[in-house]
């Protein structure tokens, strides 16, 4: 019986590469579907574990992460330097890094930090070491910029218009190891020199704070003309008369410090969350989109199965002599109900198979721009419940296969052969 099918199919392979395609198609779009939005859950909670908690103005939780944690640009209000003085002297931290936005070079971000950030973020370094003067940089592994490299920020993107920064130029001192989040391609750099260049210094002038910064009007060029500060006094004390900052990323000691410490910034006028609560609420949003994705490819593999349901029937209509003839050779009607219904349910199966190969290139294909533009890398890969899936499909596919079984079941040897 099997080598009737195969020599069948082999006889008839136009009609069974169009039913082997549709159904690989149909099947595709459904699990690349799944495969994507899994991929992008795993991906983006990876990245999200690597920051404790984060505090910021009053506002949107959600922008607050999406900048912070996902650095999506986006203006954020501003805290006063007293909530990051306050924060520096908490016994409860074990340490913390100030985040300022808004800069960019060559399409990468540009984000003001502390010295402590980028070795705690990656483990270390890959090559060369931290910033230790504010005319230096730490470029993050993504980035194609090598050691020694000069940067002349902008303020923006271009896109938005923006323009170069000419009061400084960053040198490349150091690149960060591979962190699989979106700061792979992102640029730290000290948020003094952030707020040099901005002229966000203490009440607004240029003057020296009390942990000894210089500020300069943002529209002036001062070519350099403050002495650039060592990695010792970049990392001291902040204080009450520190410029505003977005955000502020916090590593508390301990589990118990980190619930205390949110509840203390849930203030109203600062918000301290922790980013994968805040992504609890993305993945229902996530999921909706989903269900929407999943519905629009049921509905087409329904539209799929009844085409197959009309070519069979037309199939099985041109077979008639060919069914006739081997009842006629003394062909029993369960043989020939096996012979239709293991055709069929080969193509379909084939199909199938086909569809998750298709579906998983796919989404592996997403998966790569998606890591590409941000940073974040996104694993792909099937899951237990798949296989669940995989055998719901080949369960249809079986049932399905057995309509034109069943029609070729229910010939007469003397009907078949007068048609």
């Amino acid at each position: 019986m099997i080598r009737f099918i195969l020599a069948d199919l082999r006889r008839l392979w136009t009609g069974s590469l169009v039913v082997v395609l549709l159904v690989a198609l149909a099947t595709a779009l459904g699990v690349s579907v799944i495969l994507q939005e899994r991929a992008l859950r795993l991906g983006s909670a990876r990245a999200a574990d690597k920051f404790d908690l984060v505090i910021g103005a009053g506002g949107s939780e959600t922008q607050l992460v999406l900048s912070s944690i996902f650095l999506q640009p986006s203006p954020l209000p501003l805290m006063p330097g007293e909530v990051l003085a306050k924060l520096a002297a908490d016994p409860r931290v074990a340490w913390l890094s100030p985040v300022g936005f808004g800069d960019s070079f060559s399409g990468y971000p540009v984000v003001g930090t502390s010295t402590a950030l980028p070795a705690d973020l990656s483990g270390g370094f890959s090559e060369g070491q931290g910033f230790a003067a504010e005319t230096e940089a730490v470029v993050g592994a993504a980035v194609t910029l090598p050691l020694g490299a000069e940067i002349k920020p902008m303020h923006g993107t271009t896109e938005t218009g923006g323009h170069t920064h000419t009061e400084i130029v960053y040198r490349v001192t150091g690149r960060m190891k591979p962190t699989g989040t979106a700061w792979d391609r992102a640029i730290f750099v000290p948020i003094q020199a952030v707020w040099h260049i901005h002229g966000l210094e203490a009440h607004g002038e240029a003057e020296h704070d009390e942990a000894g910064h210089v500020g300069h009007d943002h529209d002036h060029n001062h070519d350099h003309d403050h002495e650039p500060e060592s990695g010792h006094e970049l990392d001291a004390d902040w204080s009450a008369e520190t410029p505003g900052v977005p955000a502020i990323l916090v590593k508390p000691k301990t589990i118990a410090d980190a619930y205390k410490l949110r509840q203390d910034y849930r203030n109203g006028s600062t918000v301290a969350v922790f980013p994968g609560e805040v992504l609890t609420n993305l993945y229902a949003t996530l999921g909706d989109a989903k269900r929407i994705l999943v519905a629009v490819a049921s509905g087409a593999q329904g539209l799929v199965a009844a085409s197959l349901i009309l070519v069979t029937v037309i199939h099985i209509g041109q077979r008639r002599r060919q069914i006739g003839a081997l009842r006629a050779f003394g062909a029993p009607r369960h043989a020939i109900f096996g012979i239709v219904w293991g055709e069929f349910f080969a193509l379909i199966a084939i199909g199938i198979a086909g569809g998750f190969g298709l579906g998983y290139g796919a989404a592996l294909m997403l998966s790569g721009l998606f890591s590409a533009s941000s940073g974040i890398t996104v694993p792909v890969g099937f899951a237990r419940q798949d296989v669940f899936l995989a055998l719901l499909l080949l369960g249809f596919g079986a049932l399905l296969a057995a309509l034109p079984a069943v029609l070729a079941y229910r010939q007469s040897p003397a009907q078949a052969l007068r048609a």
